[in-house]
């Protein structure tokens, strides 16, 4: 591979805004791949799950047959970044309604947390690892309830008193929108992420 990684990270495109996840990745030089069949999912360097509407990911995910497919996918190690539904995907458990999920984030998440459209907008976030005055924009958002007590699972931002931002190994997952913000310092994290563990693999 002459020192230099060229795998493609993969973004979920069934539904939602799959679009402006990959114009936020090509902004840091990252290519992307449309991730909507299971041949899509080989030799990425990492997936993102986009916001959007998480029922309709469920059924488009087993018409298309990539449940299984993207399980394994996601659970093979590889960075992941979930965004608003793409962290209802992971979480471990989803209330109102309880619906299913890949339940590989250690964490609860209850669907519209924050109320419907009128309540959306964008929110100051609370942080040590980001900068002063980072915002975070909600979109009929989830709400983290709970993060399972004694679970590898660092809240990294809060908006008020909930956690919005958490990092559990490879898995980065916000309850809103860093996409829809240029050069958010989200993307930027997850971009290093995806850099750091390229380089772990060139290494081996």
């Amino acid at each position: 591979m002459n020192g230099h990684d060229e795998r493609p990270v993969g973004v979920l495109a069934l539904q939602g805004d799959f679009a402006d996840h990959e114009d936020a990745l090509a902004a840091f030089g990252v290519a992307t791949r449309q991730v909507r069949v299971a041949a899509d999912l080989h030799g990425l360097a990492g997936l993102v799950l986009p916001g959007g509407e998480s029922t309709t990911m469920l059924k488009l995910l087993d018409v298309e047959g990539l449940w299984q497919p993207l399980g394994d996918s996601l659970r093979s190690g590889i960075p992941v970044l979930a965004t608003c539904a793409g962290m209802i995907l992971l979480a471990e458990r989803v209330e109102h309604p309880n619906q299913r999920s890949f339940g590989l984030l250690p964490i609860t998440v209850v669907r519209n947390g924050y109320g419907r459209q009128y309540h959306s907008g964008t929110f100051p976030l609370r942080s040590d690892v980001l900068p002063a005055g980072t915002t975070g924009t909600f979109i009929r958002a989830p709400r983290i309830s709970q993060v399972r007590p004694g679970a590898d699972c660092e809240v990294l931002a809060w908006r008020d008193q909930d956690p919005v931002l958490v990092r559990c190994g490879a898995m980065l997952a916000a309850g809103f929108h860093p996409e829809l913000q240029p050069g958010h310092p989200v993307t930027a994290m997850w971009v290093a992420m995806v850099r750091t563990a390229r380089g772990a693999a060139l290494a081996h």
